[in-house]
């Protein structure tokens, strides 16, 4: 099934990445605290994948004659994000503690899920996983009497699709993994 249906969006799901990283040491430590992996529901997501294209120029002509692909940056920003915890230790770390910590200190990362649903056919989805998130700005509106807004803005490494089909007379959903699924959006 290639993404060529209307999809609407539900919201997302925010885990710590468990690694073997510094920062991986860090979330194990939470998760087991807490026994919790996911960590967070998140709504509002704008997603951007951005390449940096060099276009090559012969001389005497006005159009470029090929494009090489370059860097491909991965960013985006949550309108609102439901975080169990405060966002703000999520965003620094152990930085954000009470007592000071011997820097360098790691800054946490996360994977996150975001589901689209097919609403002409109930159980084909799509599933965007974007790896090695990390929140850059954080944001906290707090009206007087609304709902308390946060939003942030985050990077990520690798973002990948898994598109999910509902089979013919009902049952769970099959998953149909593209030949790229999994492979990093670095260049």
């Amino acid at each position: 099934m290639a993404m060529t249906n209307i999809y609407t969006g539900a919201n997302g799901t925010l885990t710590l990445a468990n690694e073997d990283t510094p920062e991986g040491q860090d979330a194990s430590a939470v998760i087991t605290t807490y026994e919790m992996t996911t960590v967070g529901r998140v709504t509002g997501i704008e997603i951007c994948v951005q390449t940096d294209l060099e276009a090559f120029h012969e001389i005497g002509r006005r159009h470029a004659t090929s494009l090489h692909p370059g860097n491909i940056w991965i960013s985006g920003k949550i309108n609102r994000a439901y975080i169990n915890g405060a966002l703000i230790e999520l965003l620094l770390g152990r930085g954000a503690g009470p007592t000071q910590v011997a820097e360098p200190y790691v800054q946490p990362t996360f994977n996150m899920s975001v589901r689209l649903n097919d609403p002409a056919v109930p159980g084909n989805s799509a599933t965007l996983e974007l790896k090695g998130v990390k929140f850059q700005n954080w944001g906290y509106i707090m009206p007087e009497d609304d709902f308390v807004l946060e939003n942030t803005t985050f990077q990520a490494l690798t973002i990948s699709v898994l598109d999910r089909e509902a089979p013919s007379g009902g049952g769970d959903a099959v998953a149909k993994v593209p030949e790229n699924f999994g492979a990093p959006a670095v260049a």
